[in-house]
């Protein structure tokens, strides 16, 4: 399975509205419930409201489309890094899975996956 890296730093957020989401942006992740309202985007695209704000995450994306019948692709990704001891922030679209680390840990937990059979593309 190949992992495609996004040049990209990516902050996580809890907004108050979407008023100044910025939704032209390349990668917009938006989810609600009825306790809050998450965002994830580019750090050069994060709304200027907001209710808290982590920056400093990379991300790597599942390339291609994946089935909804398939199983286990990111418990299998999240447990190898859990076992390196790096933390995930996972966002899943449609098509595809998308897991950020944050920075300091992105290039440990390329060469974790690498090593463990992903082809980890740039």
């Amino acid at each position: 399975m190949n992992l495609q890296t996004l040049p990209q730093a990516f902050s996580v957020c809890q907004i108050p509205d979407l008023s100044q989401v910025d939704f032209t942006r390349p990668y917009v992740f938006l989810s609600k419930t009825d306790e809050e309202l998450s965002l994830v985007c580019e750090t050069g695209a994060v709304p200027q409201a907001t209710l808290a704000r982590e920056d400093g995450w990379r991300a790597l994306r599942v390339q291609g489309v994946l089935e909804f019948s398939l199983v286990g692709i990111l418990a299998s990704l999240s447990t190898i890094l859990a076992q390196a001891g790096i933390s995930i922030f996972a966002v899943s679209t449609y098509n595809t899975d998308y897991l950020l680390t944050k920075g300091t840990d992105f290039s440990h937990a390329c060469a974790v996956l690498s090593g463990a059979g992903y082809a980890i593309l740039e």
